[in-house]
Order: C-alpha cells, then sequence, then structure tokens
C-alpha cells in the first residue's frame, strides 16, 4: 500500500492540512525520508541547514505537509518555531549510531515534555535499518525508554530510508492515529 493508498483510506473533512512534524538529530535520515515520501531523487541529499517543506501527497482536498527541520545543535533551539498545529511528530533515528543514543534521548525527552507537543502523536522511525551493525526497534525502545511512555500514542517503525523500507508501513500508522480536524 503505497502513501497515496494510505490518503484515499483516511476520512478527511473537506480542505484538511495534515502537518507533520519531521524532527531528529543531524545525519539521521530526515531529508531522505522526505524525499522517499515525494518521490524523488536520493542519491543527493545533503544536510538541512535550516528547514524543508514539503506538500508530499494531495488526495481531493487532503494536504500533507512535512516540514523537515535540521537536526544540527545549532538549528534545535529553533525546532519550538515549528510546534504550532502540528497533527504528528516524526523523530528519525540513526539506528546505526548508537554513541549517540545518549544525545537522541535527551532531545527527545525535551520535545515529549514540551506543553504544545503533548497531545500529538509520535512516530519515531529507526532508519539505517539496512546496516548490519543498526540497532534493532526493540533496543532502541529499551535504550531510549520508550516502553515507560504512558501519556500519548507512539509507535516505533523500522525503516530503511535510502532503500525505501518501512516509511510506508510508519506513514500508515500516522493516518490511523490521527486526530480528527477541529471545528473553526
Amino acid at each position: 500500500m503505497g502513501l497515496i493508498d494510505v490518503l484515499k483510506s483516511f476520512k478527511s473533512p473537506s480542505g484538511r492540512e495534515i502537518r507533520i512534524l519531521l524532527l531528529g538529530l543531524d545525519n539521521a535520515g530526515k531529508t531522505t525520508i522526505l524525499k522517499q515520501l515525494s518521490s524523488e531523487d536520493v542519491q543527493h541529499v545533503t544536510p538541512t541547514k535550516g528547514f524543508n517543506v514539503k506538500t508530499v501527497a494531495a488526495m481531493g482536498d487532503i494536504r500533507l505537509n512535512v516540514w523537515d527541520i535540521g537536526g544540527q545543535r545549532s538549528i534545535r533551539p529553533y525546532w519550538s518555531n515549528y510546534y504550532e498545529n502540528i497533527d504528528t511528530l516524526i523523530f528519525v533515528i540513526d539506528s546505526n549510531d548508537k554513541k549517540r543514543f545518549d544525545e537522541m534521548n535527551i532531545e527527545l525527552g525535551e520535545l515529549l515534555d514540551e506543553e504544545k507537543l503533548r497531545k500529538v502523536p509520535v512516530l519515531i522511525f529507526a532508519n539505517k535499518q539496512d546496516l548490519v551493525t543498526a540497532a534493532s526497534s526493540e533496543e532502541i525502545t529499551r535504550k531510549l525508554n520508550l516502553d515507560l511512555l504512558r501519556d500519548r500514542t507512539w509507535h516505533i517503525q523500522a525503516c530503511s530510508a535510502l532503500k525505501n523500507e518501512g516509511i510506508n508501513d510508519g506513514i500508515t500508522w500516522v493516518a490511523s492515529n490521527l486526530k480528527p480536524a477541529s471545528k473553526k
């Protein structure tokens, strides 16, 4: 099932814009995931200096907007500028970068403590699963204490952004966990 099929199955009020915030440390694979979602070439991806915004799919009146914000330490303080009106948070982890799991845990913990993100479902992409030495989703769940999260909807999805594996499964989870649009 592709992204378009997922969106076709999602019942949304007319004109709904679904906003997804894509965060994670530098070199986690956020931009590669965004490029896969928008069917772009992933062979020449450069680090994001600031942000990328793409409407990656449109079905009728549904717009899926993904905000890919750079993960460099100098950019992270600006993440909070993008928390308003987010429907889903996607946090991307480089599963092969085990030396940075503590740093990932701190950043994810700070995001989960943000008042503006409290009721937002969280998808964690455990990226780079195509590498032999990558940590499994289960290992990442333990290292980041995800099993202790009781007050929010979350899911961890193994993926390989480069090979476009597991991404649609994650987006399917996102679509099935969206809150109904609020009445204006």
